[in-house]
């Protein structure tokens, strides 16, 4: 059984005059991050592996959450890749994980993860909004075959204020 832990970065703020792959978080999404990584770490959430896309805004929201939930540095890696917003090179990555890793955490983009949810979860959300969380369960011992899993969790910032 291969379980995925999917969040979408915190809101992001459009202040500044940087490129999109560099713009930080807005005050609301670090307030957000907080407040998911308070509740995830109440689940005893613990992945085996960790994929953050490289862009300014995953990374941040990443800083706040993964301390909070006594993540190593040793199991975080950043990709490129999951700098997308259609779900192609997402679907490509996780399909791609090595099979050791069991529980699998990425930090990604909308639409990306709201497509990746609806296509493999069995729960239709509309939207995952920015800091959300999905978790998925999937029957297949490999990340290469995973078809529909099961969505078992949901974590939205709304649901927490």
């Amino acid at each position: 059984m291969k379980k995925l832990i999917l969040i979408r970065h915190a809101k992001s703020s459009w202040e500044f005059d940087v490129i999109d792959h560099e713009r930080p978080l807005k005050t609301r999404g670090i307030n957000d991050a907080n407040l998911v990584a308070t509740e995830l770490k109440s689940h005893n959430i613990i992945p085996d592996k960790v994929l953050i896309s490289d862009a300014m805004r995953t990374k941040l929201t990443a800083q706040i959450i993964l301390p909070v939930l006594n993540i190593p540095e040793s199991k975080v890696s950043f990709d490129y890749k999951l700098y997308d917003f259609s779900g192609k090179d997402l679907v490509d990555v996780i399909k791609s994980c090595g099979n050791s890793v069991e529980t699998l955490m990425v930090f990604g983009h909308n639409h990306a993860i709201t497509a990746f949810v609806n296509t493999y979860g069995d729960k239709f959300i509309d939207n995952v909004p920015t800091c959300g969380v999905v978790i998925i369960e999937f029957e297949e011992s490999e990340w290469s075959k995973i078809s529909t899993g099961k969505t078992t969790y949901t974590l939205f910032p709304r649901n927490l204020k």
